[in-house]
């Protein structure tokens, strides 16, 4: 009776540990093919990238699309020099920068070392609300705030012009600036601080003598990566920047970033296979090694600065 009593327990057990081992040997295979997903998506866009650049290439000189000061690729005569789109969106890019930067570390300084617990509780959330706005909304926040606002003080400013789509890229990306910094600063061991205190040293002292150093790998990498963010930024330099290829850094004047005239070309009536259709691709490809360098760039700055306590 005994035996039969055990026999449902041990098969049960049999069953769990059959089980187990299934568990144990599929899911690794399924955590594989989760992973190799965004590679083999990877590889498809740079293959695409790749094959139309070079198509593109064998019909306009590498050397002309580099290095020309003039970018018409839709209206003759024809041109098809980068420059104009390249200055265009490091001006945006660097506008937003130089906005943000500041914003985002002051915004971060605060919620670290002077904001009691429940008011950082409420503030980092809001903050981080400004990232989940659709930037086309922050495009029309730019023309039909912004702007109007520029104009009252430079009258000469245009509909369409550098500075307002700037400035609302660079509030776009403030919640990544001040997020990443602050997540740095709290990682600084509180001995630190509290070393500082015992020497005599006032909040603000500890804040940008011992955190910030502390904290500088985390700081520069957020930076960084909120500067190729700007740089890939399209709804809003499409809305508020407009579609004029100049190569100037004069920021009330219309200009065209390298988003922006995908947006535009991939909107009209381009064949498939011909030349204007090929700077879609040409114009993307530079895009992504830009990009690609600058995150290369935030890794090695967040290794070559990180400080382990």
């Amino acid at each position: 009776m005994n035996q039969a009593k055990e026999r449902p327990g041990i098969t049960s057990i049999s069953f769990k540990n059959k089980k187990t081992y299934i568990l144990d040997r599929a899911m690794p295979l399924f955590l594989f093919l989760c992973a190799a997903v965004s590679i083999v998506t990877t590889i498809g866009i740079v293959y695409t990238l790749l094959s139309e650049t070079v198509d593109f290439f064998r019909k306009i000189p590498i050397f002309d699309f580099i290095f020309g000061t003039n970018w018409s690729p839709l209206i003759a005569p024809k041109a098809f020099g980068i420059l104009p789109l390249l200055s265009g969106t490091m001006l945006i890019t660097i506008i937003a920068c130089l906005f943000a930067i500041p914003v985002g570390l002051a915004c971060a300084i605060y919620l670290s070392e002077y904001a009691p617990t429940r008011v950082r509780k409420i503030v980092k959330p809001v903050l981080e609300v400004l990232a989940g706005v659709p930037t086309i909304v922050y495009g029309y926040f730019a023309l039909t705030f912004v702007t109007p606002l520029i104009r009252t003080i430079f009258p000469d400013t245009g509909v369409f012009n550098a500075l307002s789509a700037g400035l609302v890229v660079g509030i776009m990306i403030i919640p990544m600036v001040s997020s990443l910094s602050e997540d740095a600063m709290q990682a600084v061991p509180r001995s630190l601080r509290n070393g500082a205190y015992a020497l005599g040293a006032t909040r603000f002292e500890v804040a940008l003598k011992v955190v910030v150093p502390a904290a500088f790998s985390g700081i520069v990498s957020s930076a960084v990566l909120a500067f190729s963010r700007a740089i890939g930024e399209t709804m809003i330099v499409a809305v508020a920047a407009g579609a004029t290829p100049k190569l100037t850094f004069n920021p009330l004047e219309s200009i065209q970033t390298m988003t922006g005239y995908i947006v535009q070309v991939s909107l009209g009536d381009i064949p498939h296979g011909s030349i204007e259709y090929g700077t879609i691709y040409a114009v993307g490809m530079a895009l992504f090694v830009i990009t690609f360098l600058l995150n290369i760039l935030a890794l090695w700055v967040a290794r070559r600065f990180r400080e382990e306590y």
